[in-house]
């Protein structure tokens, strides 16, 4: 069997990742996998992602590799994967999920609570800026962009005392000892999809879907399926500080699906919050129905949100 080209970002979180993907390949389905990095617009612009048009800049391009033939399959970061289906292409599989929660790196082992009031917090992330305003710890918030050892080096230099980070990239990159605080979703829902990875491939390979979809793990598929259905409903030609977090859990009759999901104002003064159970095989319903209550709630108010600046939480 020929080797099957695997496209990927060429970082070292995502190469990493890829890494994980293509010696799970090799273990179940007995191929032999290269990696072919990809340059993306996300990788290659310093802006926000809000301004860049958020979804979907890290995603294209390996998407155009696959449709053009440069590669047999893709890995994403499934947060990164927009919710609108693309032509040609097929999520084949979305296997075990890691651990979803953000998680603090800090200045001398600090946590979140232990930071001095106006201590500089680092972050990308509307999600964040909005969830970390409403805990009312009285941080400064920067808006940082870079990979995972750029934001952790401005912690060591001292251009910010802290930024939040999820905690599965830690993880895969063997840097979970540089956490100094991992946030109970709580405190801070995580991204649809944190922590769960997207194999892509050409939706006319069958074989290779096929193949690919031995990799699926059924409690994760479930679980972001119910979170980007939220994000779907939400959207709506809009980007909102939103976060979500599905878990399968052991009910009375057996698994059921726990979806809980908030929408916030950039300053996180306002927020819609609602949590809700149902069926596994339901998921992508249950997501919708979700989203449809916190719209009638008012979240639709909430939904613009302007590119991260400094401020005050």
């Amino acid at each position: 069997m020929s080797t099957l080209r695997l496209g990927t970002r060429a970082s070292a979180l995502a190469t990493t990742q890829s890494g994980l993907v293509a010696d799970l390949v090799r273990e179940r389905l007995g191929r032999e996998v290269e990696l072919v990095e990809i340059s993306t617009e996300g990788d290659r612009s310093a802006a926000p992602l809000a301004q860049m048009g958020g979804t979907g800049v890290f995603v294209s391009a390996l998407r155009d590799a696959l449709l053009d033939g440069r590669v047999d399959f893709a890995v994403h970061s499934l947060k990164d994967l927009p919710t609108t289906p693309a032509e040609g292409i097929a999520l084949a599989a979305v296997p075990l999920r890691e651990d979803p929660r953000d998680a603090v790196v800090a200045r001398d082992g600090l946590t979140l609570g232990e930071l001095p009031v106006g201590s500089r917090l680092g972050t990308g992330s509307p999600r964040r800026v909005s969830q970390l305003a409403a805990l009312g710890l009285g941080l400064e918030l920067h808006g940082i962009r870079g990979n995972v050892d750029t934001r952790i080096r401005k912690v060591r230099n001292g251009e910010v005392d802290a930024v939040v980070l999820a905690r599965a990239g830690l993880a895969r990159l063997g840097r979970l000892d540089e956490v100094t605080e991992v946030l109970d979703p709580l405190q801070m829902l995580p991204a649809p999809g944190q922590g769960a990875l997207a194999i892509e491939c050409r939706s006319g390979d069958t074989d290779l879907v096929a193949a690919l979809a031995r990799l699926d793990d059924p409690a994760t598929r479930a679980a972001v399926t119910a979170e980007r259905a939220v994000l779907s409903t939400l959207e709506a030609g809009c980007s909102a500080p939103l976060g979500a977090l599905a878990e399968v859990v052991e009910g009375e009759d057996g698994e059921e699906l726990w979806l809980r999901a908030v929408a916030l104002s950039e300053d996180g003064g306002l927020s819609v919050r609602m949590s809700t159970t149902g069926p596994v095989a339901e998921a992508a319903q249950i997501g919708t129905r979700l989203a449809g209550d916190m719209l009638a709630e008012g979240a639709a108010d909430l939904m613009e949100a302007p590119p991260v600046r400094n401020q005050h939480a």
